[in-house]
């Protein structure tokens, strides 16, 4: 416990990607399998359901100090985070605590859980006493689930790399799927004669980087210039769904989506369809809500992504179709390694046989089409069209190219349309998480509605730190009212955002939900009656195809 608390105090303390990787390699060559696996789930993001309340937590951490909550109030009104207040009023705890990671979460923690709260909160104040103050704060995050640090699955995967001497893709491989944090487990993975046993693990997900085109035509020229002859690249459409792995092996079928949760059951039109796909077989593609051969907003989609079980009137409002764009096992064979195009040829001749024989329902899966042009500019062209295709854009793909593992710029490029814009007020301001805990860094803002300022959409992106800083400073001097740990602020600053998309919603006050939604520039140059109203946003819906 005491090594990992070093630990993620030391990760907090540093932005340099190489001296994660060196304190996370050093971490995991020292500590037990046992404790490794345990330190790995968590930073790889996993969390275990909280043990306690926040409330619980503020009221139990006021009582161990022996100070009022009137006060600890003020004290996290300045430091900002929960877990982080109760380590520093507290005073150290006095013993020598040598209890490993393992045995603090499965020994200690979570035999808590069944508890009664009275004797909860004896046994917690008894650990205050124990821990010093590094390990206090980590036993805090762990108790409200929300042990979040600065490092990446991706740092996390580069130093385990180094320690075992395997290479990332291998690692991240392994990593995929459901595991348990067990010291078998750990010893697996970095096992260099070990081959994966578990036939639902999908492959690690190629990311594509943005494409991102400036007004100067010189350097539009350019970058085309740059990217070389457009038969070397296919274009598709860049669809709006839940990027997937339908996977057949072993005699099962899986789907897996990109945040590595199994949801084949939540797509039994899609599990049903691929019935007959052969034995190691891995596509790669799209999750997209399609009526007939009208795709419905993703906002219909996000109606089945909560649930695990979909009715018969949900199916049938909302059909789920997989869109594949690509192919990376085929008859058991891995075939990421081989040209894009090779692996095209395959992915179309494989579905469309299977189709054909009526192994497969071709309306439930279906292949990305490959988009034409003779130039450039007409693909220029064609981009403009996406949003009568309700697409969010172009996706350029090297031929030539293999399938990667993360983001890696220079072969899988997102081109996508101008997001719409808007100009919105501030008015309610709430603590932001990690380094940003003790700022007001998110915002909710507004749109007029004749006199009235109506909530329209929440945003926690887009500012530098600096003007992070002087919004903070704003709402500080500004506030109306407090409900919680959220102000309400005097309307003053207006802010442009952008986002994807609009759906009308009646869960929204507005009356519109807006899909990605992010600051796009500080507006000083209007003042707040110069902001947007609905009513425009209303006709920007209405226009909308």
């Amino acid at each position: 416990m005491k090594n990992f608390a070093r630990l993620y105090r030391a990760l907090d303390q540093t932005s340099r990607t190489s001296e994660k990787v060196a304190l996370l390699g050093a971490y995991f060559q020292s500590a037990s399998p046992a404790d490794a696996a345990w330190a790995l789930y968590f930073l790889c993001g996993e969390k275990r359901s909280r043990l306690v309340t926040t409330k619980q937590l503020r009221m139990w951490g006021a009582e161990a100090a022996g100070i009022d909550p009137w006060l600890f109030d003020e004290c996290y009104d300045v430091v900002g985070d929960l877990a982080e207040t109760v380590s520093l009023v507290l005073p150290p705890g006095t013993s020598n605590d040598q209890t490993s990671l393992r045995d603090w979460v499965v020994e200690r923690l979570e035999p808590m859980r069944g508890m009664p709260e009275s004797e909860q909160r004896e046994v917690l104040a008894g650990y205050w006493r124990t821990l010093d103050r590094e390990s206090s704060f980590l036993l805090n995050k762990l108790l409200t689930g929300a042990l979040r640090v600065g490092v990446s699955e991706r740092l996390v995967v580069q130093a385990l790399a180094k320690t075992s001497g395997l290479s990332a893709e291998v690692i991240a491989h392994r990593l995929m799927g459901s595991w348990e944090p067990t010291p078998d487990f750990f010893q697996t993975l970095l096992d260099p004669d070990t081959r994966s046993s578990d036939a639902s693990r999908p492959y690690p997900f190629y990311l594509a980087s943005p494409l991102e085109l400036c007004d100067d035509a010189d350097q539009e020229h350019g970058m085309f210039a740059a990217l070389g002859d457009l038969r070397e690249w296919l274009v598709e459409w860049k669809w709006d769904g839940i990027r997937a792995q339908l996977i057949a092996r072993g005699g099962n079928l899986y789907l897996w989506s990109r945040g590595e949760e199994l949801i084949t059951d939540r797509f039994p039109e899609i599990r049903d369809a691929a019935q007959k796909l052969p034995d190691g077989t891995v596509l790669d593609g799209e999750i997209l809500p399609i009526q007939g051969n009208r795709i419905l907003p993703f906002t219909e989609l996000q109606r089945r992504i909560g649930r695990k079980q979909v009715g018969r009137k949900l199916l049938a409002e909302v059909p789920a179709v997989f869109i594949a764009f690509d192919l990376l096992e085929w008859g058991c064979r891995d075939v990421r390694d081989q040209p894009l195009a090779h692996r095209r040829t395959l992915l179309e001749q494989g579905i469309e046989s299977l189709a054909h024989a009526s192994l497969i329902q071709g309306p439930r899966i279906r292949i990305s089409a490959a988009l034409g042009g003779e130039t450039w500019e007409e693909i220029i062209r064609l981009r403009e069209t996406a949003r009568e295709h309700h697409a969010e854009g172009l996706m350029l793909k090297r031929a030539s190219g293999a399938y990667r593992v993360g983001r890696v710029r220079g072969e899988w490029w997102k081109w996508k349309i101008e997001p719409y814009t808007v100009d919105a007020v501030l008015i309610y301001a709430q603590r932001g998480h990690g380094r940003r805990a003790s700022l007001y860094s998110d915002y909710t803002f507004a749109l007029w509605d004749g006199d009235q300022l109506v909530p329209f959409a929440k945003a926690y992106s887009g500012l530098t730190d600096e003007e992070i800083r002087r919004v903070d400073a704003f709402v500080r001097r500004n506030t109306k009212e407090r409900f919680g740990p959220v102000r309400s602020v005097h309307p003053e600053l207006v802010f442009e955002l952008a986002f994807e998309n609009l759906q009308a919603s009646s869960r929204h006050k507005s009356g519109i939900a807006v899909r990605f939604p992010r600051i796009h520039r500080w507006r000083h140059d209007l003042a707040p009656r110069d902001a947007d109203s609905l009513e425009a946003i209303r006709a920007m819906l209405g226009a909308k195809p």
